[in-house]
């Protein structure tokens, strides 16, 4: 196996990507075994932590499986060939909004139907905690309440898949929140559609919980 050396800042997402390249050329085939981790990490230059951070972000996204014992071999893939974080990287802001738009309003009907006493004491609080620091005028803390609001509704949601996929979605929502907005006012004006999504959620009315969360991102575009 050639000496890779990796250089950038994040070691273990560039191991991955070089990695997964590696997969897609056809150096690595379906149900074929890595090499081991000293192998690895010999090839690349890095330590171990950084092998096993790489195989677990391919693993997470079902590039890899791991086998306790056994080894770590790679699984036959049909669908996107990147990790979804890095692909979301290259996309369009319009494409990424209307995903999150299918993905807010599914998550918002299902967080309505199996939210518990937690998931609303959670919601509530950083819902207030939005509200403060827009009214203060604070952008950063602003968008990031914003972004863990919406991300306590997803974990309410019950579905462990669509948490993820959100998490993974808010990301990139979070940095073009960055680049959209200048100020607090656009958070501020859309306060009182966050209380009735949070109000719908609550009072388990989850197709009202749908509506309101495509009329929040219809904003937010």
């Amino acid at each position: 196996m050639m000496n890779t050396m990796i250089k950038r800042q994040r070691l273990a997402d560039e191991v991955a990507k070089v990695l997964h390249q590696q997969i897609t050329s056809g150096r690595y085939q379906f149900g074929e075994r890595l090499p081991s981790e000293p192998e690895l990490m010999t090839a690349f230059g890095v330590g171990r932590s950084t092998i096993r951070e790489a195989v677990r972000i391919l693993a997470h996204s079902g590039i890899l499986s791991v086998r306790q014992g056994v080894g770590t071999f790679v699984e036959e893939t049909r669908g996107i060939t990147e990790p979804l974080g890095q692909r979301l990287k290259r996309s369009k802001a319009g494409d990424i909004n209307e995903v999150r738009q299918l993905l807010e309003a599914k998550i918002a009907e299902k967080a309505a139907l199996n939210r518990t006493p937690s998931d609303i004491s959670k919601m509530r609080d950083l819902l207030t905690r939005r509200l403060e620091v827009a009214t203060g005028g604070d952008r950063q803390a602003c968008i990031e309440a914003d972004i863990a609001f919406h991300i306590s509704i997803a974990e309410a949601a019950g579905n462990d898949v669509l948490r993820d996929l959100y998490k993974t979605f808010a990301i990139q929502v979070r940095q073009s929140f960055f680049d959209q907005y200048t100020n607090t006012s656009s958070f501020i004006q859309t306060h009182h559609l966050h209380e009735d999504l949070l109000k719908s959620i609550v009072d388990k009315r989850p197709s009202e919980a749908w509506i309101l969360a495509k009329k929040i991102t219809d904003k937010k575009e």
